[in-house]
């Protein structure tokens, strides 16, 4: 596991109170070249002192309420530049004696700053008066606490922003992290360079140049087993590895029987050309074996990661003196296994993050568990990975089986198979396979009546999905043209035996899910 203090450059400490916004916000310093971490308000990092600047997020909480969440600030406020998002806004006054009382009327949407105090204070440098914030709060600040400021308003909000005299400590109670705040952006590259002074200095050739000495020290000259499953994420940690460990890293790619149609041969192909290490199973059998009469989400997923990691074990037994495990984790992987209430709702069970059985007595090395996807993909960039494989879609680990509702068969998945790969490739001929962030179809447990020349047909449905997202955490369905689904639908209908029906999923994350299961 990387420690906390591999990057050397200045750090930022962004303390999470269970906000659905807390990884947008690190998204957002990131991608101005500074590097952060996320840690639950009530764990603080050890070496707190090495962190140059504090971000506080918003949350679900209400700072009056008996439920309210309290970190201690005593090494970081009056002593570092802070920044305290919505809740923490809140916090700061209410327990600094100030007061916060329910708001009126609920404070959420779309805002405009109708006053900035005209100090010239750093925080609202090049930001003018009228520019639109995003607010989500039914709280609201009422009296600023002792020797507080106030730096702006809206027309509801009388306190939006304030900073504390005498200390590197500023407040705001709407979200700059969010695209709806048109100046968000401006406002934290105020912080982060003209307050807290932080030089910006994180990028992919630096976490390149970083994690590749970082690997080779963790793993000397011991062997490196991973699992890679054809995506963004395995692949890109299997090129860092091959670059600072070389033939130590032995790569395996198993066929669940799960994957898409070709995808086995095609992606092994791939790696041909990649000096990666790689040996092909197919174990779809096996797989599907497990899996069958199996119908609950649950259930089949845990099937799948257990088969998996005994096909897995198989293999690794065969390398002799493999001493490590390399995954693909990503960082929000990391923090959704990590939350300020324990670990948070399990909404999907087979993350890799802690998986291992203990049977297996490997070490774990996870080279991209700092990064969020879109860093991964700026990592592959610089490695020179072939742009096709980095602009793939992510596929669930468990692959179709999660597209299948109720039972699995060798059948059904041909099914699937068949009609995935006419999705897929028409959204690539039409070049609107880059325009989604992830597109797949789903094989429904029901028959639906259909004619088909003169025939009456009972056959199955098929539901097409496509959304765009950044990171998965949110995602809106894409509005494909409706030129473009008649053709897929009809070309569907017509070439895959068993299916008389297609519909399209208009639903968005949240309220459903991207996968159906």
């Amino acid at each position: 596991m990387m420690n906390n203090n591999t990057f050397q450059g200045a750090r930022l400490l962004i303390l999470d109170f269970g906000s659905q916004y807390t990884q947008l916000i690190a998204r957002r310093v990131r991608e101005l070249n500074v590097y952060c971490e996320i840690h639950p308000f009530n764990h603080l990092p050890e070496d707190i002192d090495s962190f140059a600047a504090v971000i506080l997020s918003g949350s679900p909480y209400s700072v009056r309420s008996a439920e309210a969440l309290h970190p201690d600030l005593s090494a970081i406020k009056g002593k570092k530049p802070l920044l305290a998002v919505c809740y923490g806004a809140q916090y700061l006054a209410h327990f600094g004696g100030g007061e916060v009382a329910p708001s009126n009327i609920r404070e959420y949407g779309r805002a405009h700053l109708s006053y900035i105090n005209p100090t010239n204070d750093p925080l609202f440098e090049g930001i003018s008066q009228g520019s639109q914030v995003w607010m989500s709060h039914s709280d609201t600040i009422k009296q600023l606490p002792e020797r507080g400021i106030c730096l702006a308003s809206t027309a509801d909000v009388a306190n939006a922003a304030y900073r504390i005299e005498g200390e590197d400590t500023y407040a705001i109670q709407f979200h700059p992290e969010v695209s709806h705040s048109v100046d968000g952006t401006k406002l934290l590259s105020n912080f982060l360079f003209k307050i807290a002074h932080i030089t910006p200095n994180w990028t992919p050739d630096n976490f390149v140049e970083m994690t590749v000495a970082n690997l080779k020290e963790q793993v000397g000259n011991e062997k490196v087993i991973l699992g890679l499953s054809g995506g963004v994420d395995s692949t890109v940690a299997a090129v860092l590895l091959h670059k600072a460990i070389g033939n130590q890293l032995h790569c395996i790619f198993v066929n669940n029987g799960l994957l898409r149609k070709n995808e086995f041969a095609n992606v092994l192909k791939q790696y041909e050309g990649m000096g990666l290490n790689v040996k092909g199973v197919d174990a779809s059998e096996r797989f599907l074996t497990a899996l069958a009469g199996k119908t609950d989400p649950e259930e089949k997923r845990k099937t799948i990661g257990r088969v998996f990691i005994e096909v897995f074990d198989d293999e690794a037994h065969k390398i002799t003196d493999a001493k490590w495990l390399g995954q693909g984790t990503i960082y929000p992987d990391v923090i959704e296994s990590l939350s300020v209430k324990g670990p948070s709702a399990t909404i999907k069970s087979h993350h890799n993050v802690g998986g291992l059985p203990d049977y297996m007595k490997l070490k774990v090395v996870e080279p991209l568990r700092m990064l969020f996807k879109d860093e991964v993909r700026r990592v592959g960039r610089t490695l020179g990975i072939d742009p096709e494989l980095l602009g793939r879609h992510p596929f669930p680990g468990p692959g179709l089986a999660i597209r299948i509702l109720g039972d699995i068969t060798p059948e059904k998945v041909a099914v699937l198979q068949e009609v995935d790969a006419i999705f897929i490739d028409a959204l690539k001929e039409e070049k609107l396979y880059d325009k989604v962030w992830q597109a797949g179809a789903i094989l429904l447990p029901i028959n639906s009546v259909g004619v088909m020349g003169d025939e009456r047909t009972y056959e199955k449905v098929v539901a097409l999905r496509a959304v765009e997202s950044v990171d998965g955490m949110t995602a809106d369905w894409v509005d494909l043209p409706y030129k473009f689904l008649q053709k897929v639908s009809n070309t569907i209908i017509n070439k895959v035996k068993g299916v008389n029906r297609v519909v399209y999923d208009i639903s968005s994350k949240p309220p459903a899910t991207i996968e159906w299961e």
